[in-house]
C-alpha cells in the first residue's frame, strides 16, 4: 500500500471548501485513506501551519480550530508522526482554553521526561500545569 505524507493545504481545503475542485481531491484521498486504499500521514508542522492559518486568515476562534485538529486526528487510516503527544495536547487545550502550540509544547516536554518548562509565556503555562523554570 501507498503511503502519502499529507500537507496543510490539503487539509485546509477539505475543511474550508474554498475551492471546491481542491476540496474534492481532497475528499477523495480521505476517502481512499478510509477504504485502506493508501495510508495518509501527517506530522507538527502540518498542524501548526493549519492552527495559525485558520486563527489569521479565518478568524476561526481556538475551540473550532481545536475541533478541526481533532477531526484529522480522527480520520481513518491517517497517522500522526506524534500522536501521543497531539491528542495529549488537544485535551489540555481544551480544559485550559490556551492555544494548541503551547499544549503541544506542555505535552511533548512531559513526553520527552522534561522536569521543567523554561518560557516568558508564564500565564499561559501555568494553566496547562507545568512546572515552570525559574529564572
Amino acid at each position: 500500500m501507498k503511503t502519502i505524507f499529507v500537507d496543510a493545504n490539503v487539509f485546509l481545503r477539505f475543511f474550508t471548501v474554498d475551492d471546491r475542485g481542491q476540496h474534492e481531491q481532497a475528499a477523495e484521498l480521505f476517502r481512499q485513506a478510509a477504504a485502506g486504499k493508501v495510508a495518509l500521514v501527517t506530522g507538527p508542522p502540518v498542524l501548526f501551519e493549519i492552527v495559525w492559518t485558520l486563527r489569521s486568515a479565518y478568524k476561526q476562534t481556538n475551540p473550532k480550530v481545536l475541533d478541526a485538529i481533532s477531526a484529522i486526528a480522527a480520520l481513518p487510516g491517517l497517522q500522526l508522526t506524534d500522536a501521543r503527544i497531539v491528542e495529549e495536547a488537544l485535551v489540555l487545550a481544551k480544559a485550559s482554553g490556551q492555544e494548541f502550540a503551547d499544549a503541544y509544547i506542555a505535552s511533548a516536554s512531559r513526553q520527552a521526561g522534561a522536569e521543567e518548562v523554561a518560557t516568558f509565556k508564564r500565564k499561559h503555562f501555568e494553566q496547562l500545569g507545568v512546572t515552570l523554570h525559574a529564572f
